[in-house]
C-alpha cells in the first residue's frame, strides 16, 4: 500500500533506475518546464524512500517532471528549496509496473482540441498568442499556426479532430483563411486520390493566386504588390516562398507594367523591329502562331577549332583500325570509353550557337519573358516581323500574305504593326459586344449556334470566334449504359435534330443554315446543348441540392419515368435490404412470404413486384408502383407530393413520358423569336 502525499524539496529528490522512461524530446521537455515555471506541479510524483538517506527519495514515476524542476531552479526561475508533491511507495516491488503504467497509458492530446484550448484561453483569459508561446515554451508562431488551425472551415476541422485528415493535411487546408474555399476543396477532393495530397490541395486552394515564390511575385515584388492594394494570406506553416497573394488581378496588372518597361528598355538597347512582353515563363503557341522563326547564321569554326576536329576524326579512325585488325580483341572497355569522349567533344565544338546579323535583328520580333528568378530575359528565339498589314485588310480580316510585295509597295494605304492589329481587334470586338448583348434573340441565335457547332465537329470548331461551349462532361461511369425509358427519349430527340446545316464547309455558311432553321428546329438544338452539359452528381454531392431543385422544378414524375430493375438495382443491394422494402410496401407479412428466396429470385421478385406485375392488394401495388430509393428522388420523399404542386403551380401540368420532350409550338402572336420557343 502507498502513503500519503507529501511536500519534498527538489533538492532531496532524485531519479530512480526503476523508471521506465529511457528518452526525452528536448523540445517537449522545453515546454513542460515553461509549464511548471507558470502553473507549478500539476500532478504529484511516485517514489521510493532512500536507504539510509532520510528525508530523501528516488522518483519511479515523473521524472521527466523531476527534471524540468531541477533546471527551472538552476535558472533561477524557481526558488532553490522549490517542493513538489511526492506521492511514497510503501513496497518496492511495484516500482516498475507503477512506472510503467504511468508512462504507457498516456494518451496524446488531439491536435484539434488543443487548437480550440488555445483559442478559449485567448478569449477567456484576455492572452495574448506571445503569452500563450511563453506560458507553454512554444514558439509565438507555433500557437498562431495552432490558432489558423481552431479557425479552419467546419468539415475540415471536425475531419482533423475524428482522425479522417492528419495535421499535415489540415495545415495544408489552413494555407488560407477563406474557409469557404477550405469547405470547397475539400468536397471537391473527397475520398478521391488526391485527397492526402497536401500538394494538390495547396494547389486546388491556390486557384487564381500566387505563391510569394512565384516569378510574377519575385518580378513584382512584395512592397509594391501590397502598395497597390494587394493582399497576402500568410502561410503559417511555410515560409515566406509559401505565402499566398489573393489578388492575382492586382500582380497580373502589375507584372504587365514591369514587364512593359523592361521590354522597350530592352528593344531600344538591342534594336529589335519590335518587342512583346508576355507575364509568363514561356511563349503560348497562340502568341507566335503563323509566324516564321529567324534563323542564324552559324560562325564558322576557328582555326584551332578545326585543327582539333582534324584530330579527333583521325584518332576516331585509328581506334576503329585497330579493333577491326584481325586477331584484335575488338573494342575493350578504355576503346569504348575514348569514343564516347571524342565524341561528345565534336559534338560540342560543331555545336555552335547561330549569330544573327545586324539587319535580322532589326526586322525581328523578340519575347520578353520572366525567368524562374523573376528577372524579365529575352527569350531564346526570335520571329521573322510580318508583312505590313494594309488598314484596309486589317479591317476586312486580311493579313496580306496573298497579296504581292510590289502592290503592298505602291499602296498609298496605310501599313498596320501586328500590335495595333491586336489592339483594333480588340476594339473591334468590343464593339460587336456591345451589339450582340443589346439584342436578345440575335444572341440566342449566335449562342445557340456556337454550342450546337462545337459540339457537333469532330474535333471541335476551331473557326468559331468564341469561347462558349456546351461541353458534355466526363462519364462517371465509364461505358455505362442505363437503358432506361429516359436514355431511349434522349435516343430520340438527338435522332430527331435537324442536321441539315451541318455538312457546310464555311462557319459562315454554317451559321446562315442554322439561322434559317424554324423556331422549334433551333429551340431543340437549344434543349439539348443545354441538357448534355449537365454533371452526374451522387446524392448528397456538391451540386446535388442544385440539380434535385431543377427536379423540382421541371415537376419530373421519377416513379413514372424510373423503376428499379434487378438489373439497375436489386443485384446491386443485400437480401436483407430488399426483404426490409417489401416490409415497407406490405408489411411483415410480405416479407415473411419471400423471405426463404434466394437472392437471385428474390431480385426477379422484387423488380416484379415494384413494377406493378405482382397480384398484391391495392394499397401495396399503389406503394410499390410509387418507391423509389432515395438517391433517385429529387425531392425528400416526405415532401413529394408538396413538391410537386409548387411544380405544377409555378411550370403548369406535369411532364408525362408519352408526351415528354416534344419541342414547345411557335408563339401565338405569330412571332418567330426563339426565346419564345424555347
Amino acid at each position: 500500500m502507498s502513503q500519503s502525499i507529501i511536500p519534498v524539496a527538489a533538492a532531496r529528490l532524485s531519479k530512480s533506475p526503476s523508471n521506465v522512461r529511457k528518452s526525452s524530446d528536448p523540445e517537449a521537455d522545453a515546454q513542460l518546464e515553461a509549464s511548471i515555471v507558470a502553473h507549478g506541479i500539476l500532478q504529484n510524483l511516485i517514489g521510493l524512500p532512500v536507504a539510509r538517506k532520510k528525508g530523501q527519495y528516488r522518483i519511479t514515476a515523473g521524472g521527466r517532471r523531476l527534471d524540468a524542476v531541477h533546471r527551472a531552479i538552476e535558472k533561477g526561475d524557481l526558488p532553490a528549496d522549490y517542493e513538489l508533491p511526492v506521492k511514497v511507495l510503501a513496497d518496492a516491488n511495484d516500482a516498475v509496473e507503477i512506472s510503467l503504467s504511468e508512462n504507457f497509458f498516456k494518451l496524446a492530446m488531439n491536435p484539434a482540441d488543443a487548437c480550440r484550448a488555445f483559442q478559449d484561453i485567448i478569449e477567456t483569459e484576455k492572452k495574448t498568442p506571445a503569452d500563450i508561446a511563453k506560458r507553454f515554451g512554444l514558439t509565438e508562431r507555433f500557437v498562431l499556426g495552432r490558432l489558423r488551425l481552431a479557425g479552419l472551415a467546419e468539415p475540415v476541422f471536425e475531419a482533423l479532430r475524428d482522425g479522417s485528415i492528419t495535421l499535415d493535411i489540415a495545415m495544408a487546408y489552413a494555407s488560407t483563411t477563406d474557409t469557404a474555399r477550405q469547405a470547397s476543396v475539400y468536397e471537391q477532393l473527397g475520398q478521391g486520390y488526391y485527397r492526402a495530397n497536401v500538394a494538390e490541395i495547396r494547389r486546388q486552394l491556390a486557384s487564381g493566386g500566387y505563391r510569394g515564390s512565384d516569378p510574377k511575385a519575385l518580378l513584382v515584388g512584395r512592397d509594391t504588390y501590397v502598395e497597390a492594394g494587394g493582399r497576402i494570406d500568410s502561410d503559417l506553416f511555410s515560409d515566406d516562398a509559401s505565402e499566398m497573394w489573393i489578388d492575382g488581378d492586382v500582380l497580373d496588372h502589375l507584372a504587365q507594367e514591369k514587364l512593359a518597361v523592361a521590354a522597350e528598355a530592352i528593344r531600344e538597347r538591342e534594336g529589335f523591329a519590335e518587342i512583346r512582353a508576355v507575364p509568363a515563363g514561356h511563349i503560348p503557341y497562340t502568341e507566335t502562331y503563323g509566324l516564321r522563326q529567324v534563323q542564324g547564321e552559324l560562325p564558322p569554326l576557328t582555326e584551332d577549332e578545326e585543327t582539333r576536329c582534324s584530330q579527333i576524326q583521325e584518332e576516331l579512325e585509328a581506334i576503329e583500325e585497330a579493333a577491326a585488325d584481325e586477331g584484335g580483341e575488338g573494342y575493350t572497355e578504355d576503346d569504348e570509353a575514348r569514343t564516347q569522349a571524342l565524341e561528345a567533344e565534336y559534338e560540342a565544338i560543331q555545336s555552335r550557337t547561330p549569330v544573327l546579323t545586324e539587319e535580322q535583328k532589326a526586322s525581328a520580333i523578340a519575347y520578353v519573358v520572366i525567368g524562374r528568378d523573376g528577372q524579365p530575359r529575352i527569350h531564346e528565339q526570335l520571329y521573322v516581323m510580318p508583312a505590313p498589314v494594309p488598314e484596309d485588310d486589317a479591317a476586312n480580316g486580311h493579313d496580306g500574305e496573298d497579296d504581292q510585295a510590289e502592290d503592298d509597295a505602291s499602296s498609298d494605304r496605310p501599313v498596320i504593326s501586328q500590335r495595333l492589329a491586336d489592339e483594333l481587334a480588340m476594339m473591334k470586338t468590343e464593339l460587336l459586344a456591345v451589339h450582340v448583348a443589346s439584342d436578345p434573340r440575335f444572341a440566342l441565335d449566335l449562342g445557340t449556334f456556337t454550342m450546337a457547332d462545337a459540339a457537333t465537329r469532330r474535333f471541335g470548331s476551331s473557326d468559331l470566334a468564341s469561347e462558349l461551349r456546351a461541353s458534355a462532361p466526363a462519364a462517371r461511369v465509364s461505358g455505362f449504359e442505363s437503358g432506361t425509358l429516359a436514355a431511349e427519349e434522349w435516343a430520340k430527340l438527338d435522332a430527331g435534330l435537324d442536321r441539315s446545316w451541318i455538312d457546310h464547309e464555311d462557319v459562315c455558311a454554317r451559321y446562315d443554315a442554322f439561322c434559317a432553321l424554324d423556331d422549334a428546329a433551333r429551340a431543340a438544338w437549344l434543349g439539348w446543348a443545354i441538357a448534355r452539359t449537365i454533371h452526374a452528381v451522387p446524392a448528397g454531392k456538391t451540386g446535388s441540392h442544385f440539380l434535385c431543385h431543377l427536379g423540382v422544378k421541371l415537376g419530373i414524375d421519377v416513379a413514372a419515368w424510373w423503376r428499379p430493375t434487378a438489373k439497375n438495382y436489386f443485384d446491386r443491394i443485400t437480401k436483407p435490404a430488399i426483404l426490409s422494402l417489401f416490409e415497407t410496401v406490405g408489411g411483415i407479412e410480405l416479407r415473411h412470404r419471400y423471405g426463404a428466396s434466394k437472392k437471385h429470385d428474390l431480385a426477379a421478385s422484387a423488380e416484379r413486384l415494384f413494377a406493378g406485375d405482382i397480384l398484391v392488394e391495392a394499397g401495396v401495388k399503389e406503394r410499390a408502383l410509387t418507391w423509389l430509393p432515395d438517391a433517385m428522388c429529387f425531392a425528400p420523399i416526405d415532401a413529394e407530393v408538396d413538391a410537386k404542386v409548387a411544380a405544377d403551380d409555378e411550370i403548369g401540368d406535369v411532364i408525362d413520358p408519352d408526351e415528354a420532350l416534344e419541342t414547345a409550338p411557335p408563339a401565338d402572336d405569330g412571332s418567330d423569336s426563339l426565346a419564345e420557343a424555347a
